[in-house]
């Protein structure tokens, strides 16, 4: 019997993954916990349909952060820091600092969690700090840090 999984199955598939399984295991174990439904015509074309539409929203999503990832890499941002003799700051340049400067400086909206920084920023200068925005989309952001 062909089924389409509604819900993960460990060892049989994925989520709307289309399957073939014997008719006791779908009649006694799948259909009943709602954990698949028999791959009928209409029920293939609701998948179908689902399908395009999740792939149409990707698409979306892709476009737009290719649209925000044009803004940041003309975008700088620029944060005053206390700093020591010879550059040397007192505490680090974080992601959530990075963030709220180009939303004030920039007026980019930036998830402090897709600013990527390999390691703090502990002295002065000027830094490209990545921004992963997509999977397939990440760009790079001008970040000076001067003395207070």
């Amino acid at each position: 019997m062909k089924v389409i999984l509604l819900q993960d199955v460990k060892s049989k598939g994925k989520r709307d993954d289309i399957i073939d399984v014997s008719d006791g295991y779908a009649r006694n174990f799948l259909l009943p916990k709602n954990l698949a439904v028999e791959a009928t015509p209409k029920n293939l074309n609701d998948i179908k349909l689902k399908k395009a539409n999740e792939a149409h929203i990707a698409a979306e999503e892709l476009a737009a952060a290719k649209e925000e990832a044009a803004k940041i890499e003309k975008a700088s941002v620029t944060l005053r820091i206390r700093a020591g003799e010879g550059g040397k700051t007192f505490g680090s340049v974080t992601s959530k600092e990075i963030a709220e400067a180009a939303k004030e400086q920039a007026d980019l909206n930036i998830d402090k969690k897709k600013i990527v920084l390999p390691e703090p920023i502990k002295a002065i200068g000027s830094y490209k700090i990545t921004v992963k925005l997509h999977p397939e989309v990440s760009t790079e952001l001008a970040v000076n840090v001067e003395a207070q």
